[in-house]
Formats: C-alpha cells, sequence, structure tokens
C-alpha cells in the first residue's frame, strides 16, 4: 500500500510531535511514504508492514481439521 503524490490528510491522527489533531498529511514520494505535520512541520517516513495474514476462522478452516478437533461433550443429570 503506497499514498498518492498528492498531499491527503489523515482524519483522526494526532501528530508525534505537537499532538495536535488532524494536522497530519501523507504522501508518497517514489517508493518511500511520508506523513508531515502542517502544524509544526514534524517529517516522518512511513514503514508499511506487508499485507496482514487472514486470522483462522471456522469459515477458512478445512472441515477435517474441525472435525479432528471436536470431541463429544457427555451430560450428566446432578439427580441421579
Amino acid at each position: 500500500m503506497s499514498f498518492s503524490t498528492k498531499k491527503r490528510f489523515i482524519a483522526g491522527v494526532s501528530c508525534p510531535k505537537c499532538a495536535l489533531l488532524d494536522k497530519v498529511v501523507a504522501y508518497s514520494d517514489g517508493e518511500k511514504s511520508y506523513r508531515e505535520c502542517v502544524a509544526c512541520g514534524f517529517v516522518d517516513q512511513i514503514r508499511l508492514q506487508a499485507e496482514p495474514r487472514e486470522l483462522q476462522t471456522r469459515v477458512n478452516t478445512p472441515a477435517e481439521q474441525i472435525a479432528a478437533e471436536t470431541s463429544p461433550v457427555r451430560l450428566i443429570d446432578p439427580n441421579n
């Protein structure tokens, strides 16, 4: 993910230097992405991480694995 070369404000972000809210813009210069505060002039290179891996859920887990992890439950009547 990279930002466009046009500077765009990032809503809800506060500057790490001056702590003012909604004063940070993001832009890209070639292969590098930057964030910049328009109030105090703080500039930082954004280190973007790789795509996050998909979380394991019952929807994307193979049926064989679910069957192997499933065990029956025996209910016990407390009156007997």
